[in-house]
């Protein structure tokens, strides 16, 4: 059995900016294309992060629905998801608020179990239709906690991990070198409810994290958002190159046993 061909996330922006190079879209209509030709190169989802014309993120509806619009209205098909983070709005307490007053809706958001009032930011999302992206850091300075309140809350939920949430785990650099080599999901992703998987590293730990989801037959991510460079250290001009490139590496990665690959099934 091999693994996906294709990453099932291009992050066409993430946190970077002007600074960070050519390849990082800025404009509506810069992410727009850039989306549309990543989608063509094989991504199966795009994660945008919306930006007020200043260039800082927003949960504002003036903001995440026009973005959301010209994506679509630039053809781009496939399910479109933001982050809910304290990146984009700095108190927890007006998430919930901001979500509400949402017109445009996003197929999926991400919502990070490191930061506080995560559970009920993602009940909040669930309830107005948008599926739930339920992120914590694998390894790294936050240690598990956020992982064991991600566990906590699908276990309490009704039909746990079911019902539109997707687990995805941030690899931190250094882990994924040593799980890659592993027949098996990491430790702390094993004995989650059962709900879909998707891995991806920052920088140095991006390609090792997709290696890692190949082997585990998790989905995958990559993108600007997270890494700019190839997997040969060349400088990347593009979401699309990327996720070219991420299609290569994950076709010549052999899946792991069938008992990881069924704990990452969608349910």
């Amino acid at each position: 059995m091999r693994s996906a061909v294709g990453p099932a996330v291009v992050s066409v922006n993430g946190a970077r900016g002007a600074a960070d190079g050519p390849a990082v879209p800025m404009s509506p209509r810069d992410l727009a294309e850039s989306a549309v030709r990543a989608v063509a190169a094989g991504a199966a989802e795009v994660l945008v992060h919306p930006r007020t014309p200043c260039g800082r993120e927003s949960l504002s509806p003036r903001v995440v629905g026009p973005v959301l619009e010209v994506l679509r209205g630039a053809g781009v098909r496939v399910p479109l998801a933001v982050p809910v983070s304290i990146g984009a709005e700095p108190d927890p307490a007006e998430w919930s608020a901001r979500v509400g007053a949402w017109t445009v809706l996003p197929d999926r958001a991400v919502v990070h179990f490191a930061e506080p009032g995560a559970a009920g930011l993602a009940e909040a999302l669930l309830a107005r239709g948008v599926r739930v992206d339920a992120a914590a850091p694998l390894g790294g300075p936050a240690g598990p906690e956020p992982l064991e309140r991600l566990r906590a809350w699908l276990v309490r939920r009704p039909g746990g991990g079911r019902g539109g949430v997707r687990v995805v785990a941030e690899v931190a650099a250094g882990s994924a070198e040593e799980a890659a080599a592993g027949p098996d999901l990491p430790a702390g992703l094993r004995g989650l409810p059962p709900a879909a998987v998707l891995l991806f590293g920052r920088d140095g730990a991006s390609w090792p994290a997709l290696r890692l989801a190949a082997r585990c037959g998790a989905a995958a991510r990559t993108g600007v958002g997270d890494v700019l460079h190839l997997p040969d250290g060349r400088p990347a001009r593009s979401n699309a190159e990327l996720v070219a490139a991420a299609r290569e590496l994950l076709r010549g990665e052999p899946a792991c046993g069938s008992a990881a690959v069924a704990a990452t099934r969608p349910a």
